[in-house]
């Protein structure tokens, strides 16, 4: 029989996966100062322990005023890391899965309320801070404007970016995704939205890509080898005038030139007035546009939960890996479900053999343990 292409290794890099599900990082808001805390524990441990091939950590800030919310994991000082090492080595002693980290800063979206009270920008007399971005354009109308950054001030988060990505190196971990999309820092350079600079950061194509390479090339050459490095892309804005899938390609194989070892792509986040068709897979077309002007691994994301669609995304060469994120949620053995319905199998642990729900094949291939 078949092995499903799901349930196929991939190599991302340095580092193989045993299969082509990913984790996507999933934002918990719970963090205290940055530090990752009991439910990170009780949140990652879970969906660890899932079969996927890769597990993220949240979107993780570079500096503390780069973070989204209060409650936004950061990994700029040595709290922060002796709060994620405790994390990781608790995975690691619970499951084999391969473990990433995704690197950014929230620019004019930072200093934001959590989700459940609003989300809306904090002023300082709420315990809000102050915003950076590449202009002094507020992400919409009516929000605080944040401040231009100065070139020396670029300069500065380079040199921030350096710093957490050799504190990731430090606790071991396998993969680190700098985030360039959702309209955060990163993306803000890109995007003609939210980028006016009249300097050799902004104008040109190649001037608004120069941060993101910049900070690309700072992350891969900080993390040394044994780990891969890549990054999530917002492959349009959703808007007319805005970044766009032309640009992303032209973006995508400059990175693949710098030595990314993977891409990861998602849309939009740049502007409130995006206008974005929902459906199942509605990022794949992104995805496969850009997977056909570059050799390195694509991985898709959006509204893709389903078993059989993940399996068609990759015999349609659309893909080489689904990640996923509220389906895991909703389902932390979406890997078992998927492995039972494609013929595949994952890696599991003993304790669990014999719970599988009646009527499953053995999702964990040969199970030498007897079922009293």
């Amino acid at each position: 029989m078949t092995t499903p292409l799901l349930f196929t290794p991939l190599q991302l890099g340095p580092v193989h996966l045993p299969n082509r599900i990913m984790v996507s990082p999933m934002c918990q808001y719970s963090a205290v100062d940055g530090n990752v805390n009991e439910w990170h524990h009780a949140h990652l441990g879970s969906l660890a322990l899932s079969g996927a091939g890769l597990l993220f950590i949240e979107a993780t800030a570079i500096s503390p005023e780069g973070r989204i919310t209060p409650g936004c994991v950061g990994l700029y000082n040595d709290d922060n890391f002796a709060a994620l090492k405790k994390l990781v080595d608790y995975l690691r002693a619970v499951s084999p899965i391969k473990l990433a980290i995704q690197l950014g800063h929230a620019g004019r979206k930072a200093s934001s309320r959590r989700p459940w009270e609003g989300g809306e920008l904090m002023t300082p007399d709420e315990g809000g801070w102050k915003t950076y971005a590449p202009s002094a354009l507020a992400h919409k109308e009516g929000e605080l404007i944040p401040a231009e950054l100065s070139k020396q001030q670029i300069t500065d988060l380079l040199n921030s970016f350096a710093i957490s990505t050799r504190r990731a190196r430090d606790l071991g971990l396998d993969v680190i995704e700098v985030h360039a999309a959702h309209g955060y820092l990163l993306h803000e350079f890109l995007s003609p939205i939210s980028n006016t600079r009249t300097d050799e950061y902004g104008g040109s194509l190649e001037n608004r890509m120069r941060f993101v390479l910049e900070a690309y090339k700072t992350v891969r050459e900080s993390a040394g080898t044994g780990i891969a490095v890549g990054a999530r892309l917002s492959a349009t804005d959703w808007v007319e005038g805005g970044w766009d899938v032309e640009q992303s390609i032209v973006l995508s194989k400059r990175l693949e030139a710098m030595g990314a070892d993977f891409l990861d792509i998602s849309s939009g986040g740049v502007s409130p007035h995006q206008k974005i068709t929902l459906g199942p897979g509605y990022q794949v077309p992104l995805a496969e546009k850009i997977k056909a002007e570059v050799k390195i691994p694509i991985i898709t994301v959006g509204l893709i939960t389903e078993p059989k669609q993940a399996e068609a995304i990759l015999e349609q060469g659309k893909a080489d890996m689904v990640a996923l994120a509220r389906a895991m949620i909703a389902d932390p053995r979406w890997p078992w479900r998927a492995a039972a319905e494609l013929g595949g199998s994952v890696s599991g642990s003993p304790q669990y053999y014999r719970c599988l729900p009646s009527g499953y094949p053995s999702v964990f291939g040969a199970i030498k343990t007897a079922q009293r």
